[in-house]
């Protein structure tokens, strides 16, 4: 994560208002804070509000792409380790602690067999309206591991979460471990 530091926006760029979701665009040349860098994606703020700029829209805030790179598979198999991989680059807008880490991921499944990932994952909040960019979040970075072909995401909510569920770094990172 980078300290925060301010930038004019080059052109248009798409957001999403945090926590409700609400897509917005924030125009060229306005000034905004970047208040998160991880993961390739950023949360700023503009005119007081708190925002997710999607890391494909790196150019609009002056920055290059993330790219996320794998090493070349020995076959034609997923990786499981690569997905995990892909999945501790997703980190939550307000919290700056990947999903793994938060304890967000339930349950992975691979089917070699359909070069298909399954993926049960739950959020901090049921009525979060992150939800869908998240799971957007999971789906695309995964998507980029080699042999993968189809990720289904399901959002679940049984168990609900708890801040246990987080592991212990995340913990001593957002100061919840007591």
């Amino acid at each position: 994560m980078a300290e925060q530091r301010m930038v004019t926006t080059l052109r248009d760029c798409p957001a999403r208002l945090v926590p409700v979701g609400d897509k917005l665009t924030i125009p060229a040349h306005q000034f905004i804070t970047i208040t998160q860098s991880l993961g390739g994606n950023y949360t700023v703020v503009y005119q007081g509000n708190m925002l997710r700029i999607d890391g494909t829209d790196a150019d609009a805030l002056g920055l290059e792409k993330f790219v996320l790179e794998f090493a070349a598979p020995e076959n034609s198999n997923i990786d499981d380790e690569q997905v995990w991989q892909a999945l501790e680059t997703v980190y939550d807008p307000e919290i700056p602690v990947n999903l793994r880490s938060l304890g967000l991921i339930y349950k992975v499944d691979i089917n070699q067999a359909d070069k298909k990932v399954l993926i049960d994952m739950t959020l901090t909040a049921p009525a979060c309206g992150m939800g869908p960019v998240l799971v957007g979040d999971v789906k695309y970075r995964v998507q980029m591991v080699p042999n993968v072909e189809l990720v289904e995401v399901n959002l679940v909510f049984d168990p609900p979460w708890q801040r246990e569920m987080m592991s212990e770094e995340a913990q001593l990172e957002t100061g919840m471990f007591f």
